[in-house]
């Protein structure tokens, strides 16, 4: 069984399964914010929506719960199913990195996600997929059937959020993949330094905002949350993600 560990270092408590791969991270100081670069990145989708969304959110992995915290502080009105495979997971979230004890809005399910979306009946407005076994590989969590799925599970104007890593930093694969699920309605943003790259996928009838829009609602969520999302703005319109000023998913 791959071990889980715990490190810390300058004030960041870190999740690793058995390798020196960062797979969550708090600042103990702040346990709500979102340390990791990628994490902030997947809080994109809230600038697309009014403050009373997303009101039914499911989570694919655990991890340290840095997505599952910042929107259970931050989207009082959003009921939370999370996915994740490994008990063992869920205990290192509570233990270590200050899992809130909310059973009102937070619903934990030891299962596998590609399994759940296989059979559940529910429907959300966002799916965040942030799942890696030891060595970084997403598996069935990245596949056509499995983004099929999270397809059929996405409320009329629901978007699906997908974490990609890759030591080789292409994701040509995945976006091909996602495209053909989605019919077109998926972009893949720039990777980071670490090599994270953010994919953003609709059922086609999503607002398609503009730059502008996008930087006004994200200097409106920074007031409220402290996140910062204005870099991670620059840097896909820099990549060319935008159809002229507008955003198209």
């Amino acid at each position: 069984m791959t071990p889980i560990d715990i490190s810390e270092k300058s004030g960041v408590r870190y999740l690793h399964f058995g390798s020196e791969w960062i797979q969550g991270a708090m600042r103990v100081a702040r346990p709500y914010t979102l340390e990791l670069e990628y994490t902030r990145e997947m809080m994109l989708p809230l600038l697309m929506y009014p403050n009373d969304w997303p009101k039914r959110v499911l989570l694919i992995g655990l991890g340290a719960g840095s997505l599952l915290k910042f929107l259970w502080r931050y989207r009082p009105q959003a009921q939370l199913t999370v996915v994740e495979i490994d008990p063992r997971i869920e205990a290192a979230a509570r233990q270590f990195f200050k899992l809130p004890d909310d059973p009102a809005r937070i619903k934990i399910r030891i299962a596998d996600g590609a399994d759940f979306v296989a059979v559940s009946k529910q429907k959300f407005d966002l799916i965040l997929v942030d799942g890696f076994d030891a060595k970084a590989r997403a598996n069935r969590l990245d596949s056509v059937p499995f983004y099929l799925n999270c397809k059929s599970h996405l409320a009329e104007e629901g978007m699906l959020c997908v974490n990609l890593l890759s030591r080789r930093r292409d994701y040509a694969a995945s976006k091909k993949r996602l495209i053909e699920a989605f019919d077109g309605h998926a972009i893949v943003f720039p990777s980071n330094d670490a090599g994270n790259a953010i994919a953003l996928a609709s059922n086609g009838v999503l607002p398609a905002p503009t730059g502008e829009d996008l930087a006004d609602a994200a200097r409106a969520l920074h007031k409220d949350t402290g996140l910062v999302l204005l870099p991670q703005l620059s840097r896909i319109a820099s990549a060319g993600c935008f159809t002229g000023s507008v955003l198209r998913i």
